[in-house]
């Protein structure tokens, strides 16, 4: 009897033990069963984890901070991708790298949603900038209307002299704006020089001779009147004076400074016409202030002087390329006292396209619908619980569209002005004009001209507020607001989630709300 009793509370006892390590094995087969989904930047993570709801886990890549276009997927992010079952990603013009990842990736089994398939994407090409003229002498011009003498031609001058010339017109006009233009020989084009935007000139010589005339355009943005061609000689009389600014290629005489120039106000990146806008912070305090700025178009090129940039503050308009610039500081004998390391800016116009779709809430209903079909592809058994997570999650964009709808379409005033192109999905959508400040930096003031330069725009387009992104209000932008009688406000592009979203528990929904509330200041 004894035996017995205790047969039975050992049988009870294994099956009880059994039992529970049966329970413990289902709930860690339950968690590993959970579709695993990588997605590369924050709307297509948040999307994605609306559609997924608790069956799926959704990673995100491109975390804030970090730049989802210029983004470098790691070690880490390619073994993720390996492993998963699902990537989710917008298009190739926003994530360049995609295509580089996935050719590393060695996972067949992969299921890949583009979410930007099905979408039309937005022509920006050629739209959306202050007015940036491309004028090198060519046919099709108006009769000028008045003539122009330039003033301050020296009979020769040396490598490194600055060229200073002032254009003069026979007449008084209201136009005053200018465009200065260089060529090599008459069998050269003319090419238009960078940061020359009033009637005096000033231009850093080079080496070698050339000539320069100047174009006046009227406010339609005709040629209105245009100088005769002036030769500028230069001529260093056959000698190379080590103090003549050899650095122009690359070549600085050094005398043990430790100092460093650090650049600040660099952009994730521009697009073409946008001006560059740097400043040189040197550690200590000096007496100096000889600066010189240099660009190369790579690695491969020599050191090239930028002419008309004397100071710490560089500010240059971008013609289409990527190129490298760096600072330097030299002392009252011109030997180099500090310089920069080459920072990259880089000039990238998304193919002529705006991929910013996700902006558009009708758009970004397409995008969830290709990531519902994803996840239903990837697993089948979810499908019911996928197709009611997105269609809960389309009905809030589709009420998110029609009070965009509602608010904006009486709107008389349809223009509205921000620090970058990244809106044109949503003004397509809603019939409103984006024109961007390209390159305007929240980190480093512009010049008096620049400044000029945005005022005007302000009043063409009689607009109350300049627009910034991710809630970069800095002092700066407060600056530029009272020099051109206007505000300054946020607008959301959602390409990473701020600090200031997170810090509110805030969505895609609600920031896109803000958006909507911000543009009502101009849009009205």
């Amino acid at each position: 009897m004894k035996s017995t009793w205790f047969a039975t509370i050992l049988f009870s006892s294994l099956v009880c033990t059994t039992l529970i390590g049966c329970s413990q094995n289902e709930d860690e087969n339950t968690a590993s069963e959970k579709l695993s989904v990588v997605t590369s930047f924050y709307p297509m993570y948040e999307f994605a984890q609306q559609v997924a709801g608790d069956r799926a886990d959704v990673s995100l890549m491109v975390s804030a901070g970090e730049d989802a276009h210029h983004y470098e997927p790691s070690a880490q992010d390619v073994a993720a991708v390996n492993e998963a079952e699902v990537f989710v990603y917008s298009s190739e013009e926003m994530e360049h790298w995609v295509s580089s990842l996935l050719n590393t990736v060695e996972n067949d089994d992969l299921v890949i949603a583009r979410t930007a398939d099905g979408v039309d994407v937005v022509d920006t090409s050629g739209s959306g900038h202050a007015h940036d003229h491309d004028q090198h002498g060519d046919e099709e011009k108006q009769q000028a209307a008045g003539t122009i003498s330039i003033q301050g031609v020296a009979d020769h001058y040396h490598t490194g002299n600055i060229i200073e010339l002032t254009a003069e017109l026979d007449e008084e006009v209201d136009y005053d704006h200018w465009h200065w233009y260089t060529r090599d020989s008459a069998d050269d084009e003319w090419a238009t020089v960078p940061n020359q935007g009033g009637p005096e000139f000033n231009y850093e010589a080079s080496g070698e001779s050339f000539e320069v005339r100047a174009v006046l355009f009227d406010e339609n943005h005709n040629e209105y009147a245009e100088s005769d061609p002036v030769e500028i000689v230069i001529d260093d009389h056959g000698q190379e004076d080590e103090h003549e600014h050899d650095e122009e290629h690359g070549q600085h005489h050094e005398h043990g400074s430790e100092s460093a120039i650090e650049i600040v106000g660099l952009a994730d990146h521009y697009h073409t016409g946008d001006v560059v806008t740097l400043v040189a912070l040197l550690e200590e305090d000096v007496d100096y202030d000889h600066w010189h700025w240099y660009i190369r178009m790579s690695e491969e090129d020599e050191w090239e002087a930028v002419s008309g940039q004397g100071t710490d503050h560089f500010e240059y308009k971008t013609t289409g390329e990527s190129f490298e610039v760096r600072a330097v500081l030299f002392d009252d004998d011109h030997h180099t006292y500090a310089e920069s390391e080459a920072v990259s800016v880089i000039i990238d116009d998304h193919e002529s396209h705006d991929p910013h779709i996700w902006l558009d809430p009708v758009l970004a209903q397409e995008q969830v619908n290709v990531i519902r079909d994803a996840l239903i592809e990837a697993d089948p058994d979810g499908q019911a619980i996928y197709e009611e997570n997105a269609e809960a999650f389309n009905k809030e964009l589709q009420a998110l569209h029609e009070d965009y709808q509602a608010a904006l379409e009486d709107a008389e005033s349809r223009v509205f002005v921000v620090q970058h192109q990244a809106f044109g999905y949503l003004a397509q959508r809603y019939q409103l004009e984006q024109v961007a400040i390209g390159g305007l930096s929240t980190e480093v003031e512009p010049s008096p001209s620049r400044i000029a330069e945005i005022g005007k725009l302000v009043e063409e387009h009689n607009v109350p507020v300049i627009y910034y992104q991710q809630g970069a209000n800095s002092a700066i932008a407060e600056t530029v607001a009272t020099e051109t009688g206007t505000e300054t406000a946020v607008l959301y592009d959602l390409e990473v989630l701020s600090e200031e979203l997170q810090a509110e528990n805030l969505g895609y929904v609600d920031a896109m709300r803000k958006n909507l509330e911000a543009l009502q200041v101009s849009i009205k």
